[in-house]
């Protein structure tokens, strides 16, 4: 089936406190800071930026441009350095200190080369004598912008490649597959907040990818972070940026993860181990679509779609207070369940020769062929761990099938047997009725006993072993368990 492209995330509007920087979308003219003190040379400067298909915000003096760089985040600054308050030593470093990746081109007169040489010690990108070519000035300015570019894409460079070079098409015919890609489709042209259930491995990422890219946004930037690879004291600063000397380290600003997304999605995965004290700040930042970095006062204003992920059931972590039901609703606009790869084993065999070719490719090899028994332990193999679970596999059978066959002993298969069942946690059955204490009691009440009953299958019956787990006196076990009648039967 479905050879859907990659893709991501959304967000939301409500009304904003305060001043906000407004930054402007990556789609379409690009703003260019013009600082000038003389009327006429600053018209014909701005009139050549505008013939390259630039927006150019004019300043005549070094207050003006500070002012401007405070309110707007320009692509590129262009600046002269005799200027009637100052010099443009001084506009340089206001650029510098906001965004210290931001281009800066200074303009001389002729002899001032020396002054443009240590300008460009000082950061500045590069100079242009006066008179100035018009020609010149556009094809600096777009090099300049270019470069500007891909500073920033290398902040995502090495994630983005890993990304795209481990992520396969969503491939499948299935009807369970079928129905979500068409969801999917329907939910990327809405360009609002997606949450993507299901286990690990099922791909929940490269779902997020095709949101991305069959939505209105696909021009923009897919900006993805690990909710649960990150420590939680450094997860805020990631997400939201710092302000030079917000903390200890804190050398320069740094742009966060929401900043990055402006105009495009931010894929948020594994949503579920947000600590709770940024769930607020989230919460707020897709409500308002503004946010400050740590050690920052000033609001930043952004326009981002929100794609968030969970292997987790969020219902129940509602439930028990750890994930805060308001977050919860303004994600769960559209939920997508993912279905795990053992309710739609058919698609096996399509999922194996992709994973065979790709990987053959990989190790430069002709691919090999599966014999008979090899797709049929496939087709029958439990997969906990999804379609990651068997991209591996088929990887390591490629390295060991010598022969150019695979054969069912080069796939490392658990026996059915042998294999941990995959704990099951559908809560639809439970009543919530009442108040939100009594609907929580009762959900806490099967949660444990279901904790239990996990246990003791784990440790084959044993209630010693169970309670051990569990880390709780095996005399309370043996009490709950005599509360929830379960009976301890050793294997």
């Amino acid at each position: 089936m479905s050879n859907v492209p990659p893709s991501a995330a959304s967000a939301s509007v409500s009304p904003r406190r305060g001043p906000a920087v407004l930054l402007r979308s990556p789609v379409g003219r690009t703003e260019v800071l013009l600082v000038e003190d003389k009327p006429s040379l600053r018209q014909m400067l701005r009139m050549a930026l505008e013939a390259g298909g630039h927006t150019v915000l004019e300043a005549p003096d070094v207050a003006e441009a500070d002012s401007l760089l405070a309110h707007r985040r320009p692509a590129l600054v262009l600046t002269d350095l005799k200027l009637p308050d100052g010099d443009g030593f001084g506009v340089l470093r206001a650029a510098k200190d906001r965004d210290p990746d931001m281009p800066v081109i200074v303009m001389t007169a002729y002899g001032g080369v020396q002054e443009a040489v240590r300008a460009m010690r000082e950061g500045a990108l590069d100079f242009l004598a006066k008179p100035i070519d018009p020609d010149h000035l556009q094809f600096i300015v777009a090099r300049a912008i270019e470069q500007r570019r891909v500073a920033t894409e290398n902040l995502l460079l090495r994630e983005e490649l890993a990304r795209r070079r481990g992520l396969p098409r969503i491939i499948g015919e299935h009807e369970s597959l079928r129905a979500v890609v068409s969801a999917l489709t329907r939910a990327a042209a809405a360009d609002t907040t997606v949450l993507l259930e299901g286990e690990s491995g099922t791909g929940k990422e490269l779902f997020a990818h095709a949101l991305h890219a069959l939505g209105p946004r696909a021009s923009g930037p897919f900006v993805a972070i690990n909710c649960a690879a990150i420590p939680d004291m450094l997860l805020e600063s990631e997400l939201f940026g710092y302000e030079k000397g917000a903390f200890t380290g804190a050398m320069t600003r740094k742009p966060g993860r929401f900043e990055l997304a402006h105009g495009g999605t931010l894929f948020l995965d594994e949503i579920g181990e947000l600590p709770l004290r940024l769930q607020a700040k989230l919460l707020r930042a897709l409500e308002q679509r503004t946010f400050e970095r740590l050690g920052g006062t000033t609001s930043i204003e952004v326009d981002v779609r929100l794609v968030a992920a969970t292997n987790r059931d969020l219902r129940v972590a509602v439930a028990t207070k750890l994930f805060r039901e308001d977050l919860f609703f303004r994600l769960a606009v559209l939920p997508l369940r993912i279905p795990p790869l053992r309710e739609r084993l058919t698609d096996v065999p399509l999922l194996a020769h992709y994973f065979l070719d790709r990987a053959a490719a990989d190790q430069n090899k002709r691919p090999p062929t599966f014999a008979p028994s090899a797709l049929a332990a496939l087709q029958t193999y439990h997969w906990p761990g999804n379609v990651r679970e068997l991209g591996n596999c088929v990887e390591r059978a490629v390295i060991l099938a010598e022969s150019g066959i695979i054969q069912a002993s080069h796939l490392s298969l658990t026996p059915p047997e042998l294999a941990i069942p995959v704990p099951t946690h559908d809560f639809s059955g439970i009543d919530l009725a009442g108040t939100m204490d009594q609907a929580l009691r009762r959900v806490l009440r099967e949660v444990e006993r279901r904790k239990i009953e996990i246990a003791l299958a784990e440790a084959g019956g044993d209630p010693i072993l169970a309670a051990r787990a569990l880390r709780i006196p095996s005399r309370l076990l043996a009490r709950k368990m005599e509360i929830y009648e379960l009976t301890a039967t050793r294997n």
